[in-house]
């Protein structure tokens, strides 16, 4: 299993050993053991998956708040995603930076979405499924979400903003700056 450790503070690329041959491959998508050696020590609570049927689909910028914030390990069972954070910890070295990672049935990438960041992703095929764990439950009263196309974060999406397919909700998310947050770099790790 190799860590990659990425621009934003704290957010890691996940590659395990995959093994292939004429039938196909194998991979071990989670084992507690070999992510605790790797340093990575998040008791995951619940496991979710999302199908987008077309390309375009945008899902975020979500996150819950603070004592219900989540860490999430993200990957694409099918399908291929760009997949976008934004730090929105106050007091972090990459307080609203975002960066973007291409997550694929085919490169077997896994995303570490630590608290503390908001998250979405793209559909830039048909048919993707998004797997993943969570360290917390979902708690309505604490759901939260920042624009997608926000000038003072400058996201620079794949594909044109109108091309992209969201819900009701997520064209509704205000802006940073204007954003309910109760995050603060250090706290809750």
């Amino acid at each position: 299993m190799k860590i990659i450790d990425t621009n934003l503070q704290d957010v890691k690329l996940v590659e395990t050993d995959v093994f292939g041959d004429h039938r196909g491959f194998f991979t071990e998508t989670y084992t507690q053991n070999k992510f605790q050696n790797a340093g990575i020590n998040v008791e995951f609570t619940q496991d979710n998956q999302s199908l987008s049927v077309e390309p375009g689909v945008l899902r975020g910028m979500h996150y819950q708040l603070a004592p219900y914030a989540q860490t999430k390990l993200l990957r694409a069972v099918t399908g291929v995603i760009y997949d976008v954070l934004v730090d929105i910890r106050k007091g972090s070295p990459t307080y609203s930076k975002w960066e973007g990672y291409i997550l694929s049935e085919y490169n077997h990438r896994q995303l570490l979405v630590p608290k503390g960041f908001a998250h979405g992703f793209v559909t830039l095929t048909p048919n993707v499924n998004v797997a993943y764990k969570v360290d917390g439950y979902y708690a309505p009263e604490a759901d939260g979400g920042i624009a997608y196309d926000d000038p003072d974060i400058g996201i620079e999406w794949p594909m044109p903003l109108e091309h992209l397919i969201l819900s009701d909700k997520d064209t509704k998310h205000p802006r940073l700056k204007d954003a309910k947050l109760n995050f603060v770099y250090g706290e809750g790790k």
